[in-house]
């Protein structure tokens, strides 16, 4: 039998083991919050609510050097927090979309890809065999485009231009066309 004054020390020193190896796995002072991404800003200026996991999201779509469809986004989150599910992705993106934060882009494939909607005024070129985007601006579309809308008859409020294509290869260089020399 153990002894009444025996129990308690035990106990006593449990309850300590269990202090210190709690206080190894918790931080001895909160890990200071990295500033809000650029997502999360705009966010916040249109008064949403931040959860973490939106957070996390909004951190994910601002790093995206790409256009990213939903289950980019989700891959990309899943691998620093793996307590994210698809359907918070999909709510997360379909608010910032809804709220103007997120413009959704068709670029074939059947599935919608991303960009935010503070990167400017630009459009796509879409490699048909890669599927690969670039980015681009162009005044002298811009004005082009302008000249067509005063042609029909209205004031361009804004538009969007995507281009499909192939790139090019570089053609071999040919060997000069040899003259058969007549001996005469």
């Amino acid at each position: 039998s153990i002894l009444p004054g025996r129990a308690a020390t035990r106990d006593a020193r449990a309850w300590d083991y269990d202090d210190r190896m709690e206080s190894r796995t918790r931080p001895s002072a909160a890990a200071p919050a990295p500033p809000p991404s650029r997502i999360e800003r705009l966010c916040i200026e249109r008064g949403l609510k931040m959860t973490g996991q939106r957070r996390l999201i909004a951190r994910v779509l601002s790093e995206a050097e790409d256009h990213p469809d939903v289950e980019d986004v989700y891959r990309r989150a899943l691998a620093l927090d793996s307590k994210v599910s698809i359907a918070t992705v999909y709510r997360t993106v379909r608010l910032l979309e809804d709220n103007g934060i997120l413009e959704r882009r068709d670029f074939g494939g059947g599935r919608a890809r991303y960009d935010p909607a503070d990167r400017g005024h630009h459009h796509h070129l879409i490699d048909v065999d890669t599927g690969k985007v670039i980015e681009f601006a162009d005044e002298e579309f811009e004005a082009l485009a302008r000249t067509m809308a005063r042609r029909l008859g209205f004031d361009l409020v804004g538009q969007r231009l995507e281009l499909f294509g192939r790139k090019v290869e570089a053609e071999p260089a040919r060997p000069a066309a040899r003259s058969k020399a007549r001996s005469s």
